[in-house]
């Protein structure tokens, strides 16, 4: 395939010059194409109506089979929504006629040439250098974190700047429906979702992905995005030895995140009794990372949150440790510490990480809980 590379992008470029401008286009992070003559990008956060259009809809449906042929996919009756990229990893999602009322409908969300870290997160103002250190101390004691968000709040943007944390001594298996994480350390082996052939043979499927990383060394498994069942194969590999793992799910809070995990895994259809199901969720899960979009458009975390368990009534029990205060900040609200302190507030000493600790001192004094 590495190849065959240039000869795609040429012919991609032929293909996608109506919207080349745009793909072009540092400050556009997405483009929305809802049927051949309406076009829409997003900069800053916020939708704008383009000019420009395709010159019918067999054009762009000439132009999404070769972007679904780049990667190994076809676009036929039978399959009306299908995930794909382009040569330069952009996200591209197609959904066919006659689910596409206005005819297809595509959105590629671009790849970011800027390869942020958490640094750069704290430069731009999407979190506090306080809440920065924490979450980078979070992944090198090898904790299981959650990135929750909406749709377009950034999560796969912080999972990368979160596995830049990632010691480069250690193997990093990553597991995505269409590839799109861009991490930095040298020992990383992508997995991607592929589909099976006309006849329904062949494939693999996240949970199949999922199985097969665990017998493969890993020294941390990322999933890109739970959706479904293999949330449950996720959860139980995180109880079984396998910690330092990273998603992301859709949620608007904390709590959601779990419950959506939860629901996820009861997709995996595997009976067991909900009491132990969120036995197990809650075990597994040590930090949620929350992000949101304001309408603004500005991007930042709004809660970092730990996981203690189950209260008395079988129910998640979530401390939040930042939450976003609207009046702190010159940008309309900023990550600040909760006083509350990890159950995992020694850890960092006892594991030798004291030379992360900068401006989270008060955050690692010894806690009168246990460690999880």
């Amino acid at each position: 395939m590495s190849n065959l590379v240039p000869i795609y992008e040429k012919t991609l470029g032929h293909f996608l010059e109506p919207i080349a401008e745009f793909l072009g286009d540092a400050s556009v992070s997405e483009v929305m194409i809802n049927g051949w003559d309406e076009i829409y990008v997003e900069r800053g956060g916020r939708l704008e109506r383009t000019d420009a259009s395709f010159h019918d809809a067999l054009a762009l449906e000439a132009a999404m089979r070769n972007v679904a042929q780049y990667v190994g996919k076809r676009l036929t009756p039978l399959d009306p929504s299908i995930e794909a990229r382009l040569p330069d990893g952009s996200r591209v999602h197609i959904v066919q006629p006659p689910a596409a009322r206005k005819g297809m409908c595509v959105t590629i969300r671009k790849f970011s040439k800027n390869k942020l870290d958490l640094e750069g997160l704290v430069e731009v103002g999407a979190l506090t250098p306080m809440a920065a250190e924490f979450a980078a101390i979070c992944v090198a004691l090898a904790k299981n974190v959650i990135v929750s968000g909406g749709t377009g709040s950034g999560k796969t943007t912080l999972l990368n700047c979160l596995s830049s944390k990632i010691s480069s001594h250690e193997r990093i298996i990553v597991l995505e429906d269409s590839s799109e994480l861009q991490l930095q350390q040298e020992h990383v082996v992508p997995f991607e979702v592929q589909p099976p052939d006309r006849q329904g043979r062949g494939g693999m499927s996240i949970r199949e992905l999922f199985r097969a990383s665990l017998r493969m060394r890993p020294d941390r498994v990322i999933v890109g995005e739970c959706r479904g069942g293999e949330a449950l194969d996720m959860i139980q590999a995180m109880t079984s030895g396998h910690s330092g793992s990273l998603s992301t799910c859709h949620a608007n809070t904390p709590h959601d995140a779990l419950n959506r995990l939860e629901t996820m895994c009861l997709m995996a259809g595997v009976d067991l009794p909900l009491h132990a199901l969120r036995g197990q969720v809650s075990s597994a899960i040590d930090v949620i990372v929350q992000i949101s979009r304001f309408a603004s458009g500005r991007r930042a975390l709004t809660q970092i949150s730990e996981v203690l368990g189950l209260d008395d009534e079988g129910r998640y029990s979530v401390r939040d440790l930042f939450v976003l205060d609207p009046d702190a900040g010159d940008l309309g609200g900023e990550l600040v510490w909760t006083g509350a302190r990890p159950t995992f507030a020694s850890q960092p000493r006892v594991k030798g990480l004291e030379d992360m600790i900068h401006t989270t001192g008060p955050l690692w004094a010894e806690s009168s809980e246990e460690p999880r």
